[in-house]
């Protein structure tokens, strides 16, 4: 008798992806379920180790290897200031280069 694996869609969701499938035709579309279907399993892992994780050394182990394994995309401020950082041919004045950056800087994360 096979075992079942802890990690198993629900069925609801297995209906989304084929309803998905079935109204789209193409590799991509294949590709994309596949890619869907595997990252749900890996964010149901990790959510499960995060869980076993609190339980054993606490809640910062669990937030730190989820920020690890999950980082968040850096926000369109810190993108703009890296991209101001490394910004090369610049023709404006430096005090035009201060006000962007203060501009960017005073934007919310």
């Amino acid at each position: 008798m096979t075992q079942e694996h802890p990690i198993r869609p629900p069925h609801e969701l297995v209906q989304q992806w084929v309803s998905f499938a079935c109204e789209n035709e193409g590799y991509e579309t294949w590709q994309d379920l596949a890619t869907q279907a595997a990252r749900w399993g890996a964010d149901q892992e990790l959510e499960a180790c995060c869980a076993d994780l609190r339980m054993v050394l606490g809640p910062n182990q669990a937030d730190w290897l989820r920020s690890v394994r999950r980082p968040k995309p850096p926000s369109l401020k810190e993108q703009g200031l890296k991209a101001l950082d490394s910004f090369e041919g610049f023709t404006g004045s430096l005090e035009e280069v201060d006000i962007i950056r203060r501009a960017l800087e005073s934007l919310p994360d």
